[in-house]
């Protein structure tokens, strides 16, 4: 069996933990969730998506969804788990992401915590 090494992987990140909204909670700890997390980021060769699209190269963290998801289709997989409406991206353009479409979705302090607005 093929290991990785630690510092081949990216963090895996805050959102899935703090920032999930109470309806897709469950949904992030499902394994074909991370079986389709884990397609995108290889997929993307762990690097930011956005960036490369910029000619920069940076480690992604995030698994977005393109087609955001709300308590209408998280039980929809052709939304939540089609690794075509995933992208890996890193922290800030998955924030500029959701301050573009939404408007700021929260917060992150100078203490590392994050607040949800």
């Amino acid at each position: 069996m093929q290991t990785r090494n630690s510092a081949e992987k990216p963090a895996l990140f805050f959102v899935e933990k703090n920032m999930a909204r109470e309806f897709a909670g469950n949904f992030y700890k499902t394994a074909a969730w991370i079986s389709a997390r884990n397609e995108c980021m290889k997929r993307a060769g762990y690097l930011c998506e956005k960036c490369l699209e910029k000619g920069l190269i940076k480690t992604g963290e995030i698994v977005h969804h393109k087609i955001f998801l709300d308590e209408s289709n998280i039980k929809n997989p052709e939304i939540t788990l089609n690794v075509d409406n995933l992208e890996f991206v890193c922290r800030d353009c998955h924030a500029a992401i959701h301050e573009k479409e939404k408007g700021k979705r929260y917060k992150v302090l100078e203490d590392g915590t994050v607040k949800i607005l």
